[in-house]
């Protein structure tokens, strides 16, 4: 992994030296567009409005918009001049209880590494954070834009998670609210058995992108067969009327009890014949 920002956390008069590291990693498929006759790549021109003739990145800069088709040209220079010493801090505002901030604000986790010389200091926040329960909230810049953000406690080390402010939530107050009879109470007993059924340990490594694994494949086909297989339509679930819930909820948990049964069945059918196939290598031995 690569830092993509090195500074300090700034706790009270204690300073922490930490690195920043991305913690998700997501590989998207690259799609080139092609002129459909002979499969020419298709490249983007950067063209000025005024006269159509391509512009060199050299010759290109940043500008706002303040008034329309009035702009100011904004240097580099420019933005570190805002505040040098904030790109380089993490500044602790407050400490809260994670379970009074709204989960939609947290958007991108990062991991925290901490520098030479601030290992205890580090310990320390880490370890206070984890017995008091609370997350810090601070300010950080990162590539000209200063963002909110969480420090909480991952593990042995720290997490800095960014976040929206407030203001960017949009109000919920705008959607529409669910209307008719409220659920029953044979309703509701119903629907927790059928999460009570479908509750399992968590298992991380179960979770797979699938689409992306059929796209995958889909193009390993192409690669191999080129278009002579005809391209079949997955077939979209129509939404169900449902009426009587109960009933549903029932056949819910009944499809759900079988899944899980022959789930079983299958992992001890798998279980038995490795056995087997460990105990007649023995034999042959």
């Amino acid at each position: 992994m690569r830092a993509i920002w090195k500074g300090t956390i700034s706790f009270g008069l204690v300073s922490i030296p930490v690195s920043l590291y991305p913690a998700i990693r997501r590989e998207e498929l690259q799609f080139r567009l092609l002129r459909s006759s002979d499969h020419s790549p298709v490249n983007y021109k950067r063209v000025a409005e005024k006269d159509g003739k391509e512009v060199p990145w050299d010759k290109i800069v940043k500008g706002y918009e303040y008034e329309k088709g009035k702009f100011v040209v904004i240097k580099e220079e420019d933005f570190r001049r805002v505040d040098v010493e904030a790109t380089q801090t993490v500044e602790i505002m407050n400490f809260v209880s994670e379970s009074d901030v709204d989960p939609l604000l947290f958007y991108k986790p990062y991991h925290l590494e901490v520098g030479k010389g601030g290992g205890k200091a580090y310990m320390l926040l880490r370890d206070a954070l984890n017995r008091s329960g609370k997350i810090a909230i601070a300010h950080v810049v990162i590539k000209t834009r200063q963002h909110l953000a969480a420090i909480r406690p991952q593990d042995k080390n720290l997490m800095l998670e960014l976040m929206h402010f407030p203001d960017e939530l949009r109000d919920r107050s705008e959607l529409k609210a669910p209307e008719g009879k409220a659920p029953g109470k044979a309703e509701i007993n119903m629907a927790e058995k059928l999460i009570e059924s479908m509750t399992t340990p968590w298992k991380p490594d179960e979770y797979k992108d699938e689409y992306r694994e059929a796209v995958e494949a889909m193009i390993e086909d192409k690669v191999a067969h080129g278009d002579s297989k005809p391209a079949k339509a997955a077939k979209a679930k129509k939404p169900a009327n449902v009426i009587d819930l109960v009933s549903v909820l029932q056949e819910s948990l009944a499809a759900t009890k079988s899944k899980r049964s022959h789930a079983h069945s299958t992992k001890s059918a798998h279980k038995t014949a490795s056995a087997k196939h460990s105990k007649n290598r023995k034999k042959a031995a």
